[in-house]
């Protein structure tokens, strides 16, 4: 089945995330509890199993995305691991981001990104449980298929064109509008913090 994601800009910011965001993606996911942990690795997962998996992500060979609260740490993060057979996609979105559309978000500009890379398939590999992936997987026609608990999402993915290569760089030019303006804001707060704790 080829997939049904179309190309164009999301309402939410989505950011290619680089080499200097690992330790906000590290924080990300320790916010995480134990059982989204769980569903989002298929797996229990400590602190430290946590730290191994963030630093043994290549942030030039795969693709790391993001989506930023207004403090600036991440509300949502993706993982496009990039294989011989197709692109592997893993997403997480803390409890309270959730229900907004930030993990359609992150599903679609990963596809584009794929696509925009001749990859053909994309895939993911869930416990059966994880209703949120499921959901996605299901809005976004993959095939999906359910054994012993675990479930293995496939989308065919249609080859890049015009509108996906403009796509991706209008997205990540909106998502670095979008980082410049959170972290002005951001700055103002602390002043007006600092003025305010300064004439007390």
């Amino acid at each position: 089945m080829a997939g049904r994601i179309e190309a164009g800009v999301s309402a939410v910011p989505v950011h290619r995330l680089a080499e200097a965001a690992r330790p906000k993606l590290r924080d990300h996911f320790l916010r995480l509890d134990a059982e989204d942990v769980r569903l989002r690795f298929g797996a229990p997962l400590g602190p430290v199993g946590i730290e191994a998996y963030v630093k043994r992500i290549d942030f030039d060979t795969d693709a790391v995305f993001g989506v930023y609260e207004d403090e600036l740490g991440l509300a949502a993060a993706a993982h496009v691991a990039f294989g011989a057979d197709g692109a592997e996609l893993g997403v997480s979105v803390l409890p309270g981001h959730r229900s907004r559309g930030i993990g359609s978000a992150l599903f679609a500009r990963a596809v584009e990104h794929a696509r925009n890379r001749f990859v053909t398939r994309m895939y993911m590999h869930c416990l059966a449980e994880n209703a949120a992936m499921m959901h996605i997987a299901k809005k976004s026609g993959m095939k999906i298929c359910v054994d012993t608990g675990e479930a293995e999402a496939f989308l065919k993915l249609e080859p890049a064109d015009q509108a996906s290569l403009s796509g991706e760089l209008m997205g990540q030019r909106l998502a670095l509008f979008d980082y410049a303006l959170k972290t002005q804001a951001a700055a103002m707060k602390r002043i007006t913090e600092a003025l305010g704790g300064s004439s007390t």
